[in-house]
């Protein structure tokens, strides 16, 4: 077998693999001798069917499958033997002329397939001395605590039945129906919707109408939705709803006891203080945490500065442009209305996925050389975890990982990132620095843009920066059913 390279231009190659009739004659033979004991034909006993007539019956079907076999292992191996590694699928190409594709297949002639791939180019690590972050640690009060026990004791408390009219803090029971122009629209209706005034759940407008309402009554409330409401066919329209008030109910007092955590599930108010304090903990932790591998993932770009394989970001752009247009198509928004043009965005986002693919090889790179691995216990955890965000698509979820090639990176990457990360951490200088949970969650950094519905496609798009490790394809979410058109972003 002959390899000869053909193209080494930056981190693209061509590789040119001949293979000599001779040697694919002698591949041929080796297969029909170890057919001939197991053929049955018609006219001859097992094992003695000619070696002529066994080649005229299954050559041509064996050669074929001999010169899928050479495609798919031989790219790999040659890659591997030059000591490269090839950062995406390696293409294949050989000749498309019948005439030669059956002299190959009758050993007649050399068989001859091209190579093309992108390396990975070799990184070489850089001490992490120079690294500094700072680690900002907010302490939770005993004020912020029972601040939250209020609220869940709030959404927990009791309503009992009034005969007067609604008032600010009573919750209403009623039916309703929407219309635009008088015609009713998907999601504008309910039977038995349930909402506190003053809750802010519902579209601006609509809960200060029902004030003063009570059973049995029947009236029409006219509201405008807002210009950015997530339905582009209602957003800044007029729209009225028919409600009919089925029950007004009162708040019963709140109180923060023993028996409100027997309510809860729990066996004592001591014991809510403890889990809420861990919840927020937990909270303030995970912010801690992107603030911190932002800080890293951000002196790692200075350090690092290579060519990266083109065909990787081009992949990682589509991902960034298809949520890119995919958002603003939801929100009803033009690239203008981001105050930038096509042009400048695919511009931004060229870097962005630059920036990405980069960081993902020099992560990548550091966790091979520091011995990181991704546990089987580890990915079980994390497809359980899958399972329970897709309720009801648990089969859908199974067979898309179990039969998509590839599907398992996308559980494994974020995971084999965070151990690079705290690898990461025991070797950079960390300062740690109280702050308040108002500086902790300030925006300036964007850490927290690409969790909010709204977000601007720009910043949007730039938070996940974060997740350099690359994210492959998967299963999406099925669109959740629209929300009932009166209710607010706030519920």
């Amino acid at each position: 077998m002959q390899v000869i390279e053909t193209l080494a231009e930056g981190l693209k190659r061509e590789i040119k693999v001949v293979i000599p009739a001779a040697d694919m004659k002698a591949r041929l033979d080796e297969r029909l001798a170890e057919a001939k004991d197991k053929v049955r034909i018609n006219g001859f006993r097992p094992g003695k069917v000619p070696a002529a007539h066994l080649k005229k019956m299954y050559g041509k079907s064996i050669m074929a499958d001999l010169v899928n076999e050479l495609v798919r292992e031989k790219p790999s191996e040659i890659i591997s033997s030059r000591g490269e590694k090839s950062a995406t699928q390696p293409s294949i190409s050989m000749t498309e002329d019948e005439k030669e594709a059956d002299k190959i297949l009758a050993a007649e002639t050399d068989f001859e397939f091209n190579i093309a791939y992108e390396v990975i180019p070799p990184i070489e690590l850089k001490s992490n001395d120079g690294i500094k972050v700072t680690r900002e640690v907010v302490e939770v009060t005993e004020d912020e605590i029972n601040e939250q026990i209020l609220k869940i004791a709030e959404s927990a408390r009791s309503y009992e039945t009034k005969k007067g009219k609604a008032s600010e803090g009573d919750r209403v029971t009623m039916n309703y129906l929407g219309k635009v122009d008088g015609v009713a629209f998907d999601g504008g209706a309910a039977e038995d919707a349930e909402l506190v005034i003053g809750s802010g759940r519902f579209i601006p407008g609509f809960e200060d109408q029902l004030v003063g309402v009570k059973a049995g009554d029947e009236k029409t409330i006219t509201v405008t939705f807002p210009s950015e409401y997530p339905a582009a066919e209602l957003a800044g329209k007029e729209a009225t709803f028919d409600i009919t008030v089925k029950e007004v109910a009162a708040a019963a007092d709140v109180e923060i006891n023993d028996e409100l955590a027997t309510k809860l599930g729990l066996e004592s108010a001591e014991k809510l203080k403890e889990i809420v304090r861990g919840q927020i903990e937990s909270q303030y932790g995970n912010v801690t945490r992107q603030k911190v591998k932002r800080q890293i993932l951000d002196q790692l770009d200075e350090l690092y500065k290579f060519d990266t394989p083109a065909g990787l970001v081009d992949a990682e752009f589509d991902n960034i442009w298809r949520q890119i247009n995919t958002d603003l198509a939801q929100s009803g928004k033009t690239f203008a209305d981001e105050d930038t043009t096509e042009e400048e965005a695919r511009e931004e986002y060229r870097k962005l996925a630059e920036r990405r693919v980069r960081l993902g090889l020099v992560l990548s790179e550091i966790g091979e050389k520091a011995g990181v691995e991704v546990t089987e216990e580890e990915m079980q955890r994390a497809l359980f975890q899958q399972l329970q965000q897709f309720p009801g698509q648990q089969k859908e979820i199974l067979d898309y990982f179990r039969n998509t090639p590839g599907a398992s990176a996308s559980l494994r990457a974020p995971i084999f990132e965070e151990k690079v990360i705290d690898k990461l951490l025991t070797e950079v200088s960390v300062t740690d620095k109280t702050v308040s949970k108002e500086e902790l969650l300030a925006d300036d950094a964007e850490e927290g843009e690409e969790t909010k519905k709204k977000a601007p496609a720009k910043k949007k798009a730039a938070a996940k920066a974060d997740a350099a490790e690359g994210e492959e394809a998967a299963p999406k979410k099925k669109a959740p059913a629209k929300k009932k058109a009166a209710e607010g972003d706030a519920e």
